[in-house]
């Protein structure tokens, strides 16, 4: 699994959707929705994954694992919503 030495974590909690980004972003890139509320971008050029957004995030943060996982990343870090 590739673990991810540059990432970029953007959460907007106002639309509560999270975004890592593993590098900069690409010249040219395309976004599939790979799972509902779930986009990956990757490079046209390379195919590399350039970043993941999760929409409704606090209700699926297991979900970013597994996504992960399912594309051979792995952050180092761990991303958590805090109870209220």
């Amino acid at each position: 699994m590739e673990e991810c030495h540059w990432v970029n974590i953007h959460y907007d909690e106002e639309g509560d959707f999270l975004e890592v980004s593993f590098e900069e972003p690409a010249k040219s890139g395309t976004t599939e929705e790979t799972q509902k509320g779930v986009f990956v971008t990757r490079d046209i050029e390379t195919n590399r994954v350039t970043n993941v957004g999760i929409l409704s995030f606090k209700k699926r943060v297991e979900l970013l694992k597994k996504v992960l996982a399912s594309l051979n990343k792995k952050l180092p870090i761990e991303i958590s919503i805090p109870s209220n």
